[in-house]
């Protein structure tokens, strides 16, 4: 069963939502090193308090379990072949791109490179699916 372009589409979406708040996460999250209790139940009580009192946190937290949902769904009716590299893959992409955007050291010439050919191997599986599709049509 090859992705049709609205399922390829819901992938990316997925990919963004996950790898783009991904360095939000991080950042929101930085001040957690400064809390320090006694136990470490007491510990996991005051990490939680402080991350979910903080819309800094919750809002990309939010966005990411959206694009969880919205994995989900998609499973349904997508080729896991398909779902899995497209999603994953290219959320390390929008995780970079986004810590670009956000000053963060991506590193570099050699970050750029891995970007593009994660991109063009993606495509590869894409235009490969595709073209499965057109030689077998589904006989359902």
């Amino acid at each position: 069963m090859a992705a049709s372009l609205g399922q390829v589409i819901a992938l990316v979406l997925v990919a963004a939502l996950w790898g783009g708040t991904q360095p939000l996460l991080k950042r929101a999250s930085s001040g957690l090193q400064q809390v320090e209790e006694r136990t470490w139940a007491r510990q996991l009580l005051q990490e939680m308090r402080s991350l979910f009192l903080n819309t800094e946190y919750l809002i990309p937290f939010f966005l990411n379990q959206c694009g969880s949902l919205l994995y989900y769904l998609t499973l349904g009716s997508t080729d896991l072949t398909l779902a899995v590299p497209i999603s994953n893959s290219l959320a390390i992409v929008f995780t970079l791109i986004v810590g670009k955007a956000l000053g963060e050291d991506i590193g570099g010439k050699q970050a750029f490179v891995g970007m593009v050919l994660t991109v063009t191997g993606i495509a590869l599986c894409i235009t490969s699916s595709a073209s499965k599709t057109q030689e077998h049509p589904s006989t359902l």
